[in-house]
């Protein structure tokens, strides 16, 4: 049976998830640490101790083969796609075997950026189109997840 598993700290579309994979009768997991806890009806809540990717790797754990993942997190990506699971992020793009490598190599980049003293400019401010760009992709993403 395919699960919808949430890297929840932060996460923008917790809600849409939700109503979205119950629609389909998913069962969905909410994972977050102490600092960003969080309970809503219609979702499992896993809380993880406060710790550098601790919520990836019990996520990345949990998930299993045709499982849809929600994160921003290009490496939980990375590692989700290796379990041959589908991940999704809070703007409704897919990532996928032929665009994680340069999303990686993208964070990379930018990382050795912030290192060497550069600074770079941040996302900018969610609006509502990103959340009806998100629930329309999440659906085709539940609707894929299901007849494969």
């Amino acid at each position: 049976m395919v699960s919808v598993l949430v890297d929840a700290d932060g996460c923008p579309v917790v809600d849409q998830t939700i109503k979205i994979a119950q629609h389909f009768g998913l069962k969905v997991t909410l994972l977050c640490d102490t600092a960003h806890y969080m309970q809503r009806e219609g979702a499992e809540t896993i809380m993880v101790s406060k710790g550098a990717d601790a919520v990836d790797f019990v996520l990345v754990n949990k998930v299993n083969k045709g499982d849809v993942v929600v994160t921003q997190d290009y490496g939980l990506a990375a590692m989700v796609l290796a379990k041959r699971g589908y991940a999704i992020d809070q703007n409704g793009r897919w990532y996928t075997p032929e665009n994680i490598d340069q999303l990686l190599n993208s964070r990379h980049i930018s990382k050795k950026i912030r290192q060497a003293g550069g600074r770079l400019k941040g996302p900018r401010k969610r609006q509502k189109e990103d959340d009806e760009k998100f629930e329309m992709h999440f659906h085709r993403i539940c609707m894929h997840a299901l007849n494969n």
